[in-house]
């Protein structure tokens, strides 16, 4: 799947309406409703701020130095529960298309013959585990820190830039 670009949804107004077509850009970003590991402990990513210390897979602590948040119309991704490894993630959760995920098993040796790679969420889709939802408004948040470092979203790893 490409997840450069546009996506196109086509619905129907009514039985006898033509079909419109609404214009969902690929988003980057961490959806509302996931929580982050930070030295307090998970904290939903609503509750961050600028100074909160998160823990990274990279560095093992980075501070927030910009937080950001827009309503965007996306298309998410649907992940469920353990089909990213063992316990990870750790609940059903949603992520942006876009959002590039940290994988580190057979998925990163099998897709892209490497031990570990960043990919989009989009192209990890399978239509069981990893599926593509209903386009919806939603809250994304962007985290900045000091440069992109690999950060615990509800138990998977997932790159948050700078």
């Amino acid at each position: 799947m490409n997840v450069s670009g546009d996506y196109e949804m086509h619905t129907e107004m009514t039985a006898t309406a033509a079909p419109t077509k609404t214009k969902v850009a690929v988003q980057t970003g961490i959806c509302a409703g996931t929580s982050i590991m930070t030295l307090d402990g998970e904290m939903p990513i609503e509750h961050l701020s600028v100074g909160d210390r998160v823990i990274t897979r990279d560095s093992g602590m980075s501070v927030i130095k910009e937080i950001s948040v827009s309503k965007q119309l996306v298309q998410p991704i649907s992940i469920k529960a353990g089909s990213l490894g063992h316990t990870r993630p750790d609940r059903d959760m949603v992520v942006t298309a876009g959002a590039k995920l940290h994988i580190r098993d057979w998925r990163a040796e099998a897709l892209f013959g490497k031990a570990a790679a960043s990919v989009p969420a989009a192209r990890l889709v399978d239509g069981e585990f990893l599926t593509v939802a209903e386009t919806c408004e939603m809250a994304v948040y962007h985290i900045i820190f000091d440069r992109e470092h690999i950060v615990y979203a509800d138990g998977i790893e997932m790159i948050a830039g700078a």
